[in-house]
């Protein structure tokens, strides 16, 4: 019998404003879970961190469609270490802006609303990754490896899905796409150690190691913790499916299936599984069947790498 976790329903004040988000009868499904392992996966979930309020606030001022730019510039500007590491970011070679940027609302100005709510998240989810674990996850590589995912799924978007998304969307999708290997990492140590050695001595894919010795894999994890930190549906749904082949293509989750190839496929960061070279490109419709000439023709990654590794030393500082 299957089992499933019922997303929680919007509160009728609210309904209005998360519509496009929050599907009232939508099930993210949990599979044939025992409830042993259902209990343990909700557990580990419950147990990581929470966004800082000021994060938390800001995605709840998202959700509505007619939140002025002002009122996310309040709450960022509240939060003076989230405030320091944006501007930090933005002045940095990656953007190259024409005159130095002072302030929050002069960043707006320059890039955008959303650009600068998903710094936020972004400063936020690594903020919270652990500095260690007795799972042998190595989190620094694994770190470098979604910070490089996601900032080529925002090349992706800009080059390939131009109108169909936001490409800072994908960006925080590539951030967050592997998060439930942290919640493994964590709270399911013993579990997840001996997946990442079946995955290594075996030659199969990470998640499918999860499924063999856990019973749920991260991408499961990951969408109950994106969905806990209340982001949308559409996200949620693409950590969920990253690695599901009967999932439906949409542009977000076509860029981030490819941006992690890619990645894999340069060897650049570590998130427990390596490429193959039995894997077919993921996004053939939109990217084509030739996984050397996706590569190609998205180029050096030299630059990402370079952003990445100054996001991930900004992102850890107090």
């Amino acid at each position: 019998m299957r089992r499933a976790w019922k997303a929680q329903r919007c509160p009728p004040s609210r309904l209005a404003l998360r519509r496009a988000e929050c599907r009232a009868d939508e099930d993210l499904e949990l599979g044939a879970l025992t409830p042993e392992l259902e209990r343990k996966l909700g557990a580990a979930v419950e147990r990581m961190p929470a966004f800082p309020r000021s994060v938390q606030k800001i995605l709840e001022l998202t959700r509505n469609i007619n939140c002025l730019p002002k009122e996310v510039v309040a709450v960022i500007e509240m939060d003076p270490v989230m405030t320091v590491k944006i501007l930090k970011v933005i002045n940095s070679a990656y953007y190259s802006l024409p005159s130095r940027i002072t302030s929050v609302s002069q960043s707006v100005v320059y890039l955008g609303i959303n650009t600068i709510k998903n710094l936020s998240l972004g400063f936020a989810a690594v903020g919270i990754l652990p500095r260690m674990n007795a799972a042998g996850f190595d989190v620094q590589r694994y770190l470098l490896h979604s910070l490089v995912v996601a900032g080529t799924a925002r090349q992706l978007a800009t080059q390939s899905a131009r109108g169909e998304v936001d490409p800072g969307d994908c960006y925080i999708a590539g951030l967050l796409h592997d998060f439930g290997k942290i919640v493994f990492a964590q709270f399911l140590t013993a579990e997840f150690h001996d997946a990442l050695r079946y995955s290594a001595e075996r030659g199969v894919p990470l998640h499918e190691a999860e499924l063999a010795v856990i019973g749920v894999d991260h991408g499961l994890a990951g969408a109950l913790l994106a969905r806990r930190w209340t982001f949308s549906a559409e996200l949620v749904d693409c950590i969920r499916d990253h690695h599901d082949p009967r999932a439906e293509p949409s542009a977000m989750i076509d860029c981030l299936r490819v941006a992690d190839q890619v990645v894999r496929y340069r060897a650049i960061g570590d998130a427990g599984n390596p490429w193959r070279a039995t894997e077919a490109p993921a996004a053939p419709l939109r990217f084509g069947d030739d996984m050397e000439a996706i590569v190609a023709r998205v180029g050096s990654l030299e630059k990402i790498v370079e952003d990445a590794m100054m996001f991930a030393q900004v992102g850890k500082e107090q």
